[in-house]
């Protein structure tokens, strides 16, 4: 029933109330966006949106009034909650008896150095990665320097060469120029 080309309309969110459990991420940036959607994500949001998409979002709430609803409560009241309403229940943190369960990509990836949340699980540590991959910019970016301050850098290999006959033909034309 899930189609991952499809985009949902609240019609569409309320046909699969009671019918399975969607899955929806915050992202962040383009690359966590399609990284969502190949994995098969139901629903994102993205904080990194455009001001004119986000202006739209008021609009979306004000034509479908309670359609949904973020549950930040126990996990059987939100159970209870869901199975008596209408209303599409997000579960952060309150289990699996609602619609959907939301995660922000922070916490699934670990991209931060805070203590991971209560609710949330860290499937992959993005934090420990950053900090290896600025290890070695860092590095990176010293040997550069090294090899530039002792002459190896740069080599023959790297610098662009010229035709001789060119050089002294571009040398003439230059100083033609500077004696006029």
């Amino acid at each position: 029933m899930l189609r991952p080309d499809k985009k949902y309309s609240v019609y569409d969110l309320r046909q699969l109330k009671g019918k399975c459990c969607l899955i929806y991420v915050q992202v962040k940036s383009p690359e966590e966006a399609a990284a969502a959607e190949a994995a098969g994500i139901d629903l994102m949001s993205c904080s990194f949106d455009t001001p004119a998409s986000q202006a739209r979002l008021p609009l979306l709430v004000a034509a479908a009034p309670k359609s949904f609803i973020s549950a930040a409560t126990p996990h059987g009241l939100a159970s209870y909650f869901c199975k008596k309403t209408s209303m599409i229940l997000m579960s952060l943190g309150s289990g699996s008896g609602c619609d959907t369960q939301f995660l922000f990509s922070d916490d699934i990836l670990q991209d931060y150095d805070e203590r991971i949340p209560r609710h949330a699980k860290a499937y992959r540590n993005f934090r420990k990665e950053y900090q290896q991959l600025q290890n070695e910019r860092l590095a990176a970016f010293a040997e550069y320097a090294e090899d530039v301050k002792s002459g190896r850098f740069p080599e023959a290999s790297q610098a662009v060469a010229m035709d001789e006959a060119a050089f002294k033909a571009a040398v003439e034309a230059i100083e033609r120029i500077d004696h006029a």
